[in-house]
C-alpha cells in the first residue's frame, strides 16, 4: 500500500485492516460502540489544533477524524447497512436540500435568514420522517418532543447548551439576561446551603444546577461555553507553569511552597499577561 491523495485509497486501507484473514486484530475487534469514544476524542483534537493555530497538526487531526468516518462506514458496509458512498450521498443531499438559496430558487438571504430557513427545513424533514415511519407501520421515534433529538452521548457541556437552545425555540426561556444572573445567584445560595449538610448527593445536585445556570448565562451573552472553558483551561495551565518556573529558579517545586507564595506568583503571571497584550 502506498500513500495517496485519493479517498479511495483510504477506503481500501480500512478494508484491508478489517479483512478477516490478513487484517489487524485490534481493528477487527472494534464495533460502532467501541469506536464512538475515539470519534469524539478526534473531534476535540481537531478543535485543539485550531485553538493552537497549528495548521500542520490540523491537517493530521482532520485525517484522524476522517478515518473515524471511514471506520464506521466500513463496519456498516460489512453489516450490509450502508457504505462510505452512502454517507457522502446523504450529506450532499442534505446540504443541497437545506441550501435552496444557493442551489435552488429561494431568494438570497443574510445569516439570520439562513438560520431561520434551516430551522424550517429541519422541521419539515422531521415531519416527513414521522409520516414515513407511520406509513411503514414502524413505532414512532423515541422521545420525539422538543428535546427528543438531543443526543444522550454528547459531552455534558455540549448537551446542556443544545437542550437550552431547543427549549428556547418553543418559548421556554428568559427574555432578560438579568433574570439569568438572578437565577445564577439563587443557585449559588442553594449550594452554600448544602455545604454543612454532609449529603454529597444533594450537594452534587445543586452544583449541577449551578453549572446548568452558568451555561445558560453564557448562551444569553452569546459566549460559547466550550470555547470559554477551553480558554480558561489554557489560561490556568499557562499561569501555573509560570509558578512552577519561578519556583524552579530557587530549586523548588509547588510542593515546597505555601499557598501565599504561589498566589503571589499567580498575580505576577497575570500582570505579565497584561503587559504582553
Amino acid at each position: 500500500m502506498q500513500p495517496s491523495r485519493d479517498i479511495h485509497r483510504l477506503i481500501e486501507i480500512m478494508a484491508a485492516l478489517r479483512d478477516p484473514v490478513g487484517g489487524c486484530p485490534w481493528d477487527l475487534e472494534q464495533t460502532f460502540a467501541s469506536i464512538a469514544p475515539f470519534t469524539i476524542e478526534e473531534a476535540y483534537e481537531v478543535a485543539d489544533a485550531i485553538e493552537r493555530g497549528e495548521t500542520d497538526d490540523l491537517r493530521d487531526e482532520l485525517g484522524d477524524l476522517l478515518l473515524q468516518v471511514v471506520f464506521h462506514a466500513r463496519m456498516a458496509e460489512e453489516a450490509e447497512l450502508f457504505d462510505f458512498g452512502g454517507v457522502v450521498e446523504a450529506i450532499t443531499a442534505k446540504l443541497i436540500r437545506r441550501h435552496p438559496h444557493v442551489f435552488g430558487n429561494a431568494d438570497s438571504l443574510d445569516s439570520a435568514g439562513v438560520k431561520a430557513l434551516w430551522g424550517r427545513i429541519k422541521a419539515d424533514e422531521k415531519h416527513k420522517r414521522v409520516e414515513a415511519r407511520a406509513s411503514a407501520g414502524l413505532p414512532p421515534e423515541p422521545a420525539t418532543g422538543a428535546l427528543g433529538r438531543v443526543p444522550l452521548a454528547l459531552p455534558a457541556l455540549s448537551r446542556v447548551l443544545k437542550l437550552q437552545e431547543k427549549a428556547a425555540k418553543v418559548g421556554f426561556d428568559w427574555n432578560d439576561v438579568r433574570a439569568v444572573l438572578a437565577k445564577l445567584r439563587e443557585e449559588i445560595v442553594e449550594v452554600e446551603a448544602e455545604l454543612g449538610g454532609g449529603a454529597s448527593e444533594a450537594l452534587s445536585d445543586e452544583v449541577g444546577d449551578l453549572l446548568f445556570a452558568l451555561v445558560n448565562l453564557a448562551r444569553h451573552l452569546e459566549v460559547d461555553p466550550e470555547t470559554a472553558l477551553r480558554a480558561a483551561n489554557a489560561k490556568f495551565t499557562r499561569r501555573f507553569a509560570h509558578i512552577e518556573h519561578r519556583l524552579a529558579e530557587s530549586g523548588r517545586g509547588p510542593e515546597g511552597a505555601d499557598l501565599e507564595e504561589m498566589e503571589a506568583l499567580w498575580i505576577e503571571a497575570k500582570g505579565l499577561e497584561r503587559i504582553g497584550r
